[in-house]
């Protein structure tokens, strides 16, 4: 197993904070306050296609997680060590905290009426924190599984795993969005909520629905992907995709030839030699 190392850390603080930024930054502008209602369609959409340029980009660096629900499930299989999954969730955590001071500087008044992006359960849908839990497990269910199925499963990784796991996190939160605010990641549920100033009285709904829910729905999505495919080859994690690798076998800095055909092709001679 890998030591992941500064680069890791700071990549994964890095992509935590524009994760957290673009997410609290449009809920902001895209609430009932602003709007007149809250379109989850267009946030579900800035979830996914930030999510999914995160991971083309960062993948290489530090396993794109940006999720402390995600670091812990692949610490649970072992795609990460202990002490580095604890570095990444404190960097997730700070990541968090520093997007929303910054989002809550941009839009100070307009985001106030939402708390700047902080999640929140819609009492009018659900009245307890249990269903709230639920609902939480199950969208970061459908994030872990297309986690594991397109990127930390070896076979199934192409250049589409990006937008594969984007897509999943966009799905979510246009679904479940309106009923929880869609955290599905404890570092996003935490800054925002932080910032704002409503963790000290919400504090047991963020432990139970934005960490437990979230923690709970990984976990089982791992598990499950993992038995689906037991026996195929597994990353340490996202990785880039397979075609993408460069390989160099003598070092030298030049990427090796592609592999020969099996059947070599016949030689042409040029137009101006008989043939």
């Amino acid at each position: 197993m890998e030591q992941k190392g500064a680069k890791a850390y700071v990549a994964e603080l890095i992509g935590t904070f524009v994760l957290v930024l673009f997410i609290t930054l449009v809920v902001s502008i895209s609430s009932r306050s602003a709007l007149g209602f809250t379109d989850w369609a267009v946030i579900g959409l800035v979830h996914a296609l930030v999510l999914a340029m995160l991971v083309a980009s960062l993948a290489g660096v530090c396993g794109a997680h940006f999720n402390p629900a995600v670091t812990i499930s692949l610490a649970a299989s072992k795609k990460i060590r202990g002490a580095d999954a604890g570095i990444y969730i404190l960097m997730q955590l700070a990541g968090a905290t520093l997007a929303a001071l910054v989002v809550k500087g941009i839009v100070l008044d307009e985001g106030r009426p939402v708390n700047w992006g902080a999640t929140l359960l819609t009492k009018s849908f659900l009245q307890t924190n249990f269903n709230g839990m639920v609902v939480e497990a199950i969208g970061t269910f459908l994030l872990m599984g297309a986690i594991v199925g397109t990127a930390v499963i070896a076979k199934n990784k192409s250049d589409l795993t990006p937008w594969l796991i984007g897509g999943a996190l966009g799905a979510a939160v246009m679904c479940v969005g309106p009923l929880t605010g869609a955290g599905l990641n404890p570092a996003r549920a935490f800054g925002p909520m932080l910032v704002s100033g409503v963790l000290d009285n919400n504090f047991g709904t963020f432990l139970v629905v934005y960490t437990i829910g979230p923690i709970l729905g990984a976990l089982v999505a791992t598990g499950i992907f993992s038995w689906f495919y037991a026996d195929a080859a597994k990353e340490e994690g996202i990785t880039a995709a397979r075609e993408d690798v460069i390989v160099d076998t003598d070092g030298d800095g030049v990427p090796d030839a592609p592999a020969a055909a099996d059947a070599p092709a016949a030689d042409v001679p040029p137009d101006d030699q008989p043939r």
